[in-house]
């Protein structure tokens, strides 16, 4: 059966992958559901800064075939370049996705976003792009960098005559314009009545970071103990370069039950101090990798790890 759908708008962080959801993609912007009768089984997650992979186990609890939309939203990214921001071509052209073991060929979906201001979320513009003449390509342009001479968008935006737009745009006509782009990879898929279904996928994920860390500011977010830190001091690295990533574990709440099996595994380069926030136990599996095992799991924090290149001195 195919099921009618009703959902809230939700938003990603820049910089932050997560678990697959249900829902659609509709003119007005992406619609996340919580699904009743379909569980994330198990969970098998790995995430490394060279590739995330996922293998999920998906139970079908009722007594029918059910079809739902899966969505796999990535972050937006801003049309504003940095020469050390995140390889984001390279997250698209190595997104892969296999359902029982065959490799499927996902749509995907892109949305425009303008903020106003710090203070207020980001609104869904892709209506009035699209009526302004922006193409598909110059919506992807965040991600794909062709063009990265600013003025070509802010000239097409400040003469569009939409409405909608206008009243959003800057007044002040020598502010730039912050506008991001989404992308958002969906697929039809039918579980089989009382029956799982795999669902695998994998891509290079987005990595961020700084040239000079400082732990009392980046403390809260990634949870640095006092043998993290001492191991910054015994590697004089108290200030290193470090490289970041997020992922989105809650949507994983949005299928039915807990999740039965989950199991996480983060893996660090050698030469590298890796620290992020975890509520149960983290067990350290071999010279590079840490684990973390749980039952009847149900995501309620989104995870943060910082990878912080040491001169010498691991612990």
């Amino acid at each position: 059966m195919i099921k009618p759908l009703m959902a809230l708008l939700m938003f990603w962080p820049v910089l932050t992958m997560s678990n697959d959801s249900t829902g659609y993609v509709a003119t007005g912007g992406v619609q996340y559901l919580k699904n009743k009768d379909i569980q994330m089984f198990s969970e098998d997650l790995f995430i490394s800064k060279k590739i995330i992979k996922v293998d999920y186990l998906f139970k079908n609890l009722s007594n029918q075939d059910v079809t739902e939309t899966v969505l796999f939203p990535l972050p937006k990214i801003e049309n504003f370049f940095e020469s050390d921001f995140a390889n984001t071509e390279k997250l698209l052209k190595s997104f892969k996705v296999q359902v029982n073991g065959k490799t499927i060929q996902p749509e995907m979906h892109v949305r425009t976003f303008i903020q106003k201001d710090e203070k207020t979320a980001p609104i869904d513009m892709t209506e009035s792009f699209k009526q302004c003449g922006f193409t598909e390509k110059d919506m992807l342009n965040p991600w794909s960098r062709q063009d990265v001479e600013y003025e070509t968008f802010e000239t097409k935006l400040r003469s569009c005559k939409n409405a909608a737009l206008q009243k959003v745009l800057p007044k002040d006509l020598s502010e730039e314009i912050s506008w991001s782009s989404q992308v958002i990879y969906s697929w039809k898929q039918t579980f089989k009545a009382n029956a799982l279904t795999r669902v695998q996928h994998q891509y290079a994920p987005l990595v961020g970071g700084s040239v000079a860390l400082y732990p009392d500011e980046y403390n809260q977010s990634y949870c640095m103990d006092q043998k993290f830190k001492a191991g910054l001091r015994k590697a004089k690295s108290q200030h290193a370069p470090f490289q970041a990533l997020g992922y989105i574990l809650k949507t994983g709440a949005n299928w039915a039950k807990p999740i039965q099996d989950f199991k996480l595994t983060i893996e660090r380069d050698a030469g590298e101090l890796v620290s992020f926030c975890w509520a149960g136990k983290v067990k350290k599996i071999s010279a590079t990798q840490f684990q973390m095992v749980e039952k009847n799991f149900v995501p309620k924090q989104d995870l943060d790890i910082i990878f912080v290149h040491v001169k010498s001195g691991l612990d």
